[in-house]
């Protein structure tokens, strides 16, 4: 984990879905419905939630406040 704080304002990048395995997230990914989030900035994010997040969105759910709202990239904190 990061402080919400680094992770919401430091330096980030866009990376696939996939490749966000293990990284720290750097936005806010919230599915509609149920409209609770899933990842929050400095959170690790994990291959069982990107694949929810992937799924859901292939099953109509919408994550509005995702950069990429389709959920293909996702914004994470730079690794030093």
């Amino acid at each position: 984990m990061a402080p919400p704080h680094d992770a919401s304002f430091g330096r980030t990048e866009q990376v696939s879905w996939q490749e966000a395995d293990g990284r720290i997230a750097a936005e806010t990914l919230t599915p509609y419905p149920p409209g609770i989030p899933a990842a929050l900035p400095g959170e690790r994010l994990t291959k069982d939630v990107l694949r929810c997040l992937r799924t859901g969105v292939g099953a109509g759910t919408v994550v509005p406040d995702a950069v990429d709202t389709e959920v293909t990239s996702v914004r994470v904190l730079c690794e030093a």
